[in-house]
């Protein structure tokens, strides 16, 4: 069983079923892969642990491509990198800066909620 070539046959076909882009369906993938790590772990966004997640599943992503093509096509596999990371770590850079920044809500000091 060649695993690259089933993973490629699969990529091919949803952007074919698709009709988006390789670039956008690595927009796509990047987040739903960083939502679906939230959900699932209980992290929030604003920790490392999702977008690294996101980081994994990309390395894995260019791995199988560079097993099935034979050689590393460095400017697909960059701008793939790119495409799937930006708005993840937009998104978790955004969030750190929030939580670094905003002040937090006190609770009151009488115990009523106004």
């Amino acid at each position: 069983m060649d695993i690259p070539a089933l993973y490629a046959q699969l990529i091919q076909e949803i952007g074919d079923g698709t009709g988006m882009a390789d670039s956008l369906l690595h927009v796509h993938a990047g987040m739903a892969v960083l939502l679906l790590t939230r959900v699932v772990t209980g992290y929030r966004l604003s920790t490392p642990i999702p977008l690294a997640v996101v980081a994994l599943a990309e390395l894995a992503n260019e791995v199988l491509d560079r097993l099935h093509y034979g050689s590393w096509r460095w400017a697909d596999t960059s701008l793939d990198i790119v495409n799937t990371m930006f708005w993840p770590t937009m998104l978790f850079i955004g969030l750190r800066l929030r939580d670094r920044f905003e002040p937090r809500a006190r609770p009151p000091v009488d115990g009523n909620v106004a």
